[in-house]
């Protein structure tokens, strides 16, 4: 595993991740515990919604894409701390058998103002 500091991050480079396939049991398992709507829940019922078959919750969506960050070659030294999101969105459906695989491209990187001997590193997920 290499391990990258500030220094050796340049705006433009990417990092990719592992895949992961989105397996309908924890799907269903996931969204009874934190997001119990229908089309999350129940394949039939999912039908005849906006989505027409079982969906994956955002928020699943989410935490499988915090597993492959920190699986991936994104590696910076003290680890993935982030500080917050710009922007966060689901441009579509995640469902039981799709394979997901982030893309990390740097699109910023500056000495923290407020702790000088730390950094920011600003990157786009998709």
């Amino acid at each position: 595993m290499t391990v990258h500091y500030l220094e050796d991050f340049a705006v433009g480079q990417t990092y990719g991740s592992p895949r992961l396939r989105v397996e309908e049991a924890r799907t269903i398992e996931f969204a009874k515990e934190f997001d119990p709507q229908p089309f999350h829940l129940d394949d039939k019922a999912a039908r005849g919604t906006v989505f027409g078959g079982l969906a994956a919750s955002g928020w699943h969506t989410a935490a499988m894409t915090m597993r492959l960050l920190v699986e991936g070659e994104l590696k910076p030294a003290g680890g993935i701390i982030g500080l917050g999101f710009d922007e966060f969105r689901w441009p579509r459906p995640v469902r039981p058998g799709d394979e997901l695989h982030l893309t990390s491209e740097i699109l910023e990187v500056r000495p923290s103002k407020s702790r000088p001997a730390q950094g920011l590193v600003k990157v786009r997920t998709t």
